[in-house]
C-alpha cells in the first residue's frame, strides 16, 4: 500500500483556530470573564484591522498557491513549492494570518480567555499540523525544501 500523497494533519487548521476561539468565549463566559477594560471605540477599531488584516494576508498568501497551481489545503497533495512573495519571509504565514484573524476576533468578543487561548491554539498549530507538513515536504520536495528551511524562518 503506497503512503498517501498528503502531510496527515490532525484536523483542518481553519477549525482547529476556530475551536479554540469558540472554547475560549466559552469558557470565559462559564467563569464570568472580566473585561479586556479597553476603550470600546479603540478595540472595536484594532480589532477590525486585526480581522481585515489576517484575512488579507491568507488570501495573498493563498493565492501564491493557487499561481503556482497547488492547492493551499494541507489534506490535498501538493504540487509545487512555495517560497516567493510571502513565502520568502515566512514559511507559514497563512497560519500567521489566521492567528491574527483569531487575535481580532478575540477582542471584538472582549474575552480575555479566548485571547489567553490563542498560544496554546498556536502550539497545537505548530506541533500537530506544520511540523507534520514540514516532514512531508522534505520527503517530496528533498534538498530543494531543506535549503528553504535553512532561509527562512517557520512563523517570523
Amino acid at each position: 500500500m503506497s503512503k498517501p500523497d498528503h502531510p496527515g494533519v490532525i484536523a483542518p487548521p481553519p477549525l482547529i483556530y476556530l475551536g479554540f476561539l469558540l472554547a475560549g468565549f466559552g469558557i470565559g463566559r462559564l467563569v464570568s470573564e472580566p473585561s479586556l477594560g479597553l476603550d470600546v471605540d479603540w478595540r472595536r477599531g484594532l480589532a477590525f484591522v486585526l480581522v481585515i488584516g489576517g484575512l488579507l494576508l491568507d488570501g495573498i498568501a493563498a493565492g501564491t498557491f493557487r499561481r503556482l497551481g497547488t492547492p493551499p489545503e494541507p489534506w490535498k497533495p501538493t504540487t509545487a513549492l512555495a517560497t516567493g512573495g510571502l513565502y520568502q519571509y515566512s514559511r507559514n504565514p497563512i497560519y500567521l494570518g489566521f492567528g491574527i484573524t483569531y487575535a481580532g476576533f478575540a477582542l471584538a468578543m472582549d474575552s480575555p480567555v479566548a485571547l489567553a487561548m490563542l498560544f496554546p491554539c498556536l502550539i497545537v498549530i505548530d506541533r500537530f499540523v506544520i511540523v507534520r507538513e514540514e516532514r512531508y515536504l522534505a520527503s517530496k520536495f528533498g534538498a530543494e525544501y531543506q535549503a528553504y528551511q535553512g532561509k527562512v524562518r517557520r512563523w517570523l
